[in-house]
C-alpha cells in the first residue's frame, strides 16, 4: 500500500481555515488543561474533570484538522505498510518538526521579542501615563516577554538541531549522540532545555551579562520553567555518530 498523497486542497482559503481551525483547537486544548490544574488546586475536582475532558475533546477536534492537512501521515493499518513506508512518513514527521521549531527560532520568537521590547519602552508607558505604578508592572510584564522570548529562540535551535540530528540517523547517516565535550560556557536546563549563555546572563533576575554560570547564586530558577540552578548540566550539542559496527 502506497502512502496517501500530500493533499491538493482546490481552495486555498479552505486550508488556511483548517490551519486556523488546527490552531485554535490546539491552544483550547491546552488552555482548559491549565484551567483544570486551577480548578484543582482550589479543591473543585468536578469542574478540573469538565475541564479535562473538554481538552481530550478539543484535542480530536485539532487531530481532526491535522489528519486533513496532512493525510500523508495518516496511518490506517501500520502492519500492513513496509518499512521504507514507516520511514518515510516518520521523515515527514521530523521535517515539519523541524519546519516549525526553524521558524521559531529564526522567524517568531525574535520577532515577538522586538516587538515586546518595544512595546516596554514606548507603547505601555504612554497608555499608563496617568497610572504610573501600573504602568511600570507592566513595562516589567513586557521585559520579561521579550527576555523570555529570548530564551526561547535558543531552545527551539536546540529543538530543530536534535531533530535534525535524528532524520540524519532514520536516514542512515549514523546515530544520534551528543559532542565529547561541552560548548564552554553554556549550561543547558534538564527540565525546559533552556540554555544559559553568560554572554546575555539573565538581567531580569539580577544576573548581569558576562556572569560565568558558576558564578550565578545557588537560589537562582531558570527564567522559564522555575527548576533550580542545580537542574542544569554542561550543554553538549547533538551530533551524529557514526553507526556501530556489528559482528557476527
Amino acid at each position: 500500500m502506497d502512502p496517501p498523497a500530500a493533499m491538493d486542497l482546490a481552495n486555498a482559503r479552505t486550508q488556511a481555515n483548517l490551519e486556523a481551525a488546527f490552531g485554535g483547537e490546539s491552544m483550547a486544548n491546552r488552555k482548559y488543561l491549565f484551567f483544570a490544574e486551577v480548578a484543582k488546586a482550589l479543591g473543585h475536582k468536578d469542574l478540573a474533570k469538565l475541564f479535562r475532558e473538554t481538552a481530550a475533546q478539543e484535542t480530536e477536534h485539532a487531530f481532526a484538522h491535522f489528519r486533513l492537512l496532512h493525510p500523508e501521515l495518516v496511518v490506517d493499518d501500520p502492519q500492513s505498510i513496509s518499512p521504507e513506508q514507516r520511514q518515510t512518513i516518520l521523515s515527514r514527521c521530523l521535517a515539519l518538526a523541524i519546519e516549525g521549531e526553524t521558524y521559531e527560532y529564526t522567524t517568531m520568537y525574535p520577532e515577538f521579542a522586538a516587538a515586546a521590547r518595544s512595546d516596554r519602552d514606548e507603547a505601555a508607558a504612554a497608555e499608563f501615563d496617568d497610572q504610573v505604578a501600573e504602568s511600570q508592572e507592566h513595562a516589567g510584564i513586557f521585559k520579561k516577554a521579550a527576555s523570555n522570548f529570548g530564551f526561547l529562540t535558543s531552545i527551539e535551535h536546540h529543538h530543530a538541531e536534535r531533530y535534525g540530528v535524528a532524520l540524519s540517523a532514520l536516514e542512515g547517516k549514523g546515530e544520534p549522540g551528543e559532542a565529547d565535550t561541552p560548548v564552554p560556557g553554556l549550561w543547558i536546563c534538564r527540565v525546559c532545555s533552556m540554555i544559559y549563555d553568560p554572554a546575555k546572563g539573565d538581567p531580569d533576575s539580577g544576573i548581569a551579562p558576562g556572569t560565568p554560570f558558576e558564578h550565578i547564586p545557588d537560589e537562582w530558577q531558570c527564567p522559564i520553567c522555575g527548576a533550580r540552578k542545580a537542574t542544569f548540566i554542561p550543554y553538549r550539542p547533538s551530533t551524529l555518530q557514526p553507526a556501530a559496527l556489528t559482528t557476527a
